[in-house]
């Protein structure tokens, strides 16, 4: 019987399992003394820092803005009244002309031959007329005959009127003040009665035109003032002059005039403009357009301090833009605006403040 062998074999075992015990109580000993780490040793994140300005409410006019355009104050086509060709247009294009003045003229042809012949038949009609009434008061003639030769004297009056009357349109006469601003016909063009011949503009004053929408209609009165800003910066004030008793049943807009002075004529009409009616005086704010913002749910608004310096959003109500930037109402009449930093905070964040102005906050 071999018994040494026999227990080599179970010395051999008892010490691989001796081994992985020993091992399996290092690797415990160590997850077990290893200490957790702490929650305090973690930083707290940096509180951000944004820039505020302290803003006071002022005084403001809350405007109705529209775009609109400017027309003369009036526009006339000036048309023939007598048949024949142009034989002259001494006003140059441009050039302002008065009531009255000579346009442009119609030849002449055989009308001072026309005039004659009627002149002479009216002489000759009122000899008739005296020898037969001369006749009847010596009892030759019958007072029949008397008022035949009046009824012929009188119808060669009125064609005399009518031949005069013919000359006096071959002269085309402007019936506004302003300025020639077309020829519809030239010298050598032969016109006939009606045919347009000259346009005539005035342009002072103007006359602004816009459409005001049906819920800001009743902002908009008769009399009241109007600031009317031309294509080239240039601005004028202006006088309502006319507000539109019914809507346009296509767009529910009003439309209202405005007369505007253009002394000198220096501004053409037919050109678009901006118009700004001065509605209401209210209290606002003026703020620069690059912080306005969006919430969640849309609205317009800016991010400001409240409370124990925390960020809160603000909604606002704008009410005109202008070279200095952009004002707006819904704001308390003192508030703080972040003008920097707006972008990387939220509502709700306490944060640092810094002050564009030193001494008006803390």
């Amino acid at each position: 019987m071999r018994v040494v062998p026999v227990l080599q074999r179970h010395r051999s075992t008892l010490l691989i399992v001796g081994l992985a015990l020993l091992l399996v109580l290092w690797v415990a000993t160590g997850v077990l003394s290893r200490e957790p780490p702490s929650i305090e040793a973690r930083p707290d994140p940096p509180v951000p820092t944004v820039a505020v300005r302290l803003s006071e409410a002022e005084p403001v006019q809350r405007l109705v803005t529209l775009q609109g355009e400017v027309l003369p104050d009036q526009q006339v086509t000036v048309r023939a009244e007598t048949a024949g060709r142009l034989v002259e247009t001494p006003v140059a294009l441009g050039e302002a002309v008065h009531v009255g003045s000579t346009v442009a003229r119609i030849g002449m042809d055989d009308r001072k031959a026309r005039l004659r012949r009627a002149e002479a038949a009216v002489k000759g009609r009122e000899t008739d007329h005296r020898g037969a009434e001369q006749l009847a008061r010596e009892g030759f003639q019958a007072q029949l005959r008397v008022e035949t030769a009046l009824a012929e004297l009188e119808a060669a009056r009125a064609e005399l009127e009518s031949v005069r009357l013919d000359i006096d349109r071959t002269d085309i006469r402007a019936p506004i003040a302003g300025v020639l601003n077309r020829r519809h016909a030239e010298v050598g063009d032969y016109v006939a009665v009606g045919d347009p011949v000259i346009e005539i503009v005035e342009n002072d004053p103007l006359k602004a035109t816009v459409q005001v929408p049906q819920h800001s209609i009743h902002r908009v009165q008769r009399s009241g003032l109007a600031q009317i800003e031309f294509g080239d910066g240039q601005v004028r004030e202006g006088v309502i002059r006319h507000v539109s008793a019914r809507a346009d049943t296509a767009t529910r807009t009003f439309r209202v005039e405005i007369e505007v002075p253009n002394p000198g004529r220096s501004l053409p009409s037919g050109t678009s403009v901006q118009v700004r009616i001065p509605v209401e005086e209210v209290k606002a704010h003026r703020i620069s357009p690059a912080l306005v913002t969006l919430d969640p749910d849309g609205r317009l608004g800016i991010k400001i301090i409240e409370g124990e310096d925390r960020v809160a959003f603000h909604p606002i109500d704008p009410m005109r833009a202008d070279s200095e930037g952009l004002w707006v109402g819904g704001l308390p009449e003192t508030v703080r605006i972040i003008t920097v930093g707006q972008g990387f905070v939220s509502a709700g964040e306490s944060v640092r403040i810094l002050t564009e102005d030193p001494g008006l906050l803390r």
